[in-house]
C-alpha cells in the first residue's frame, strides 16, 4: 500500500521504517526540516537499536523518502497515519493541537491531491489521545464538510505500543495489534496493512481503542511504583526486595495474569484489607511511605461510598442484595463491601433485604459470625430464604452472584434499577432495562 505517516519522532520514524520493510510505499511527512533532510539522506532523526539500518535500506530500496509537503504525501496514498505529539497542557489535559493541524492540512490536500486507485482513503490516529478524540475531533474534519471527488475517507485509531530504546523490536512484535473503527472498509484495509506482523487484529469501537493505551501505561506506572515501594518497606527488614519480586513474578496464576484485572466492585475478605494495613503498619515504623499502596485502602472504600450514595440518588427506599459474602462460593463475611453497602443502607432508613444462597446465620461460627454481628445485629430479619422472596417488591438490585436460581428470579422481577457488580452475569441480565455496570 502507499501510506503517510505524519510525525517523523519516535513512533513515526519506527513506524515509517518497519513499514517501508515489509513492503509498502511509504512518505514520512513533518514540519521540521532537518528530520526529512535526514530521513531524505538515509539517516534516522531518532536514536534507537536498529533503527538506523532501517531507515537506510527503505530509502536505499526506494520505499521511504520524506517531505513537508502534505499534498504530495497523500497523493495517491492509502492510508494516512497521524503518529505526532500529544504533549500535557499546564493543567495536565493532552494537548491536541498537532493533531488537529495535520487534520485541516490533510483535509486541504485532498482538495489538489489524486485520490487512491480504490477511492478509499483512511485516516488513523496512532498517537495516544483521549476517548472521543476520534468522534469529537477527527471524523467531523471529513463528515462536516463535502469531500472532493474521487475521495472516500474512514477513519480509526490504531494505537501503538512502542517503548523507546526497543521500539523497532516492539514494532515487528507487538503485545496485540488493535483497531478501532466503525468503517468496514478502513477495519479490511488496516488488518492487510499490518497482515505481516501474523498476529489476530483485535477490532473494538473508537473509544476503546483510544483508552487501551492509558490503561497500559497507567498499569506499567503502577508495577514501577509498586515494586519500588516494596523495596523501600522491605530494605530496611533486613530483605532483598529483588529476590521478593523475582519469585512473585514467577506466579502466572494470580500475580502476573489476568486475575483481578476486571472492573469490578470493591474487595474485601480475611486477607487484602488485613495484609495492606500490616504493610502500612511496617512503612510507619521504619519512616517509609508508600502512598500507591495506602492509597489501594482509600480507592476501596470510595467504591463502596460511590455504590451507596448512587442508590441514595435514585430516591428508591426498596434495595436487594443477591450475594453477601465478599466472594462467590465463600460464607466468609469478614470486611465484606457488599455487608458494608448493605449496613449503611440500612441506616439511610431503606428497607434492605437479601439473598445469598451460601451465607446462613444459623449455620455460621467464629469470627464469620461475630463480624455479622457486629455489622447486622438484625440480619435475619434481612435474609430471605429465597430470591424470589428478596426480589420480591425490590426497586433496586444490587447483584454480586451468579448464582443461577438468584439470576432466574431476578429475570422473572421487574425492578426499577438493576447495577451488576459482578460483570459476568451474561447477556440476558444485561439486557434488563434499566440496567448498569457498577463501573462499566
Amino acid at each position: 500500500m502507499k501510506v503517510a505517516v505524519f510525525g517523523l519522532g519516535y513512533v513515526g520514524t519506527v513506524t515509517a521504517a518497519g513499514l517501508a520493510a515489509r513492503g509498502h510505499e511509504v512518505a514520512g511527512v513533518d514540519v521540521d526540516t532537518l528530520k526529512v533532510d535526514m530521513i531524505s539522506s538515509g539517516r534516522s532523526p531518532v536514536v534507537e537499536p536498529g533503527i538506523d539500518t532501517l531507515v537506510r535500506e527503505a530509502v536505499a530500496a526506494g520505499r521511504l523518502q520524506a517531505t513537508t509537503d502534505v499534498r504530495l504525501a497523500i497523493d495517491g496514498a492509502d492510508v494516512s497515519l497521524i503518529c505526532v505529539g500529544t504533549p500535557s497542557s499546564p493543567r495536565g489535559d493532552t494537548d491536541l493541537g498537532f493533531i488537529e493541524r495535520v487534520l485541516r492540512d490533510l483535509r486541504g490536500a485532498m482538495d489538489v491531491a489524486a485520490p487512491p486507485a480504490s477511492g478509499h482513503h483512511c485516516v488513523v490516529v496512532r498517537s495516544t489521545v483521549p476517548p472521543g478524540t476520534g468522534a469529537k475531533v477527527v471524523a467531523p474534519v471529513f463528515t462536516e464538510h463535502p469531500r472532493p471527488s474521487g475521495w472516500s475517507v474512514g477513519t480509526a485509531m490504531c494505537p501503538e505500543f512502542l517503548r523507546e530504546g526497543c521500539g523497532v523490536e516492539d514494532f515487528f512484535a507487538p503485545p496485540f495489534v488493535v483497531v478501532g473503527t466503525a468503517d468496514t472498509r478502513t477495519r479490511d484495509t488496516l488488518t492487510e496493512l499490518f497482515a505481516f506482523l501474523g498476529q489476530e487484529v483485535h477490532h473494538v469501537d473508537v473509544g476503546s481503542a483510544e483508552a487501551l493505551k492509558y490503561a497500559c501505561n497507567a498499569f506499567h506506572a503502577v508495577k514501577v511504583t509498586f515494586a519500588n515501594e516494596m523495596g523501600r518497606v522491605l530494605s530496611p527488614y533486613g530483605v532483598d526486595a529483588r529476590e521478593v519480586m523475582e519469585i512473585f513474578c514467577e506466579d502466572h496464576k494470580l500475580n502476573i495474569a489476568p486475575a483481578y484485572l476486571r472492573p469490578g466492585f470493591a474487595f474485601g475478605g480475611s486477607c487484602l484489607p488485613k495484609d495492606l494495613r500490616a504493610l502500612q503498619s511496617m512503612a510507619r515504623h521504619i519512616d517509609v511511605e508508600i502512598p500507591m499502596v495506602g492509597s489501594a485502602m482509600v480507592s476501596n472504600e470510595i467504591a463502596v461510598r460511590s455504590l451507596v450514595d448512587r442508590v441514595l440518588a435514585t430516591g428508591l427506599r426498596r434495595v436487594c442484595l443477591l450475594g453477601l459474602s465478599f466472594k462467590m462460593d465463600t460464607d466468609d463475611l469478614r470486611e465484606s463491601p457488599n455487608l458494608e453497602v448493605a449496613e449503611r443502607l440500612v441506616g439511610k432508613g431503606l428497607d434492605v433485604r437479601i439473598f445469598d444462597p451460601i451465607v446462613n446465620p444459623d449455620l455460621l461460627i467464629g469470627a464469620n459470625l461475630r463480624h455479622l454481628q457486629s455489622k447486622l445485629a438484625h440480619v435475619n430479619r434481612l435474609l430471605a430464604a429465597t430470591p424470589e422472596e428478596a426480589l420480591d417488591g425490590a426497586e433496586v438490585v444490587l447483584v454480586s452472584s451468579s448464582d443461577p436460581a438468584g439470576l432466574t428470579a431476578l429475570l422473572a422481577a421487574a425492578p426499577r434499577l438493576v447495577i451488576d457488580l459482578h460483570g459476568r452475569l451474561g447477556a440476558d441480565v444485561e439486557r434488563l432495562q434499566p440496567y448498569e455496570g457498577v463501573s462499566w
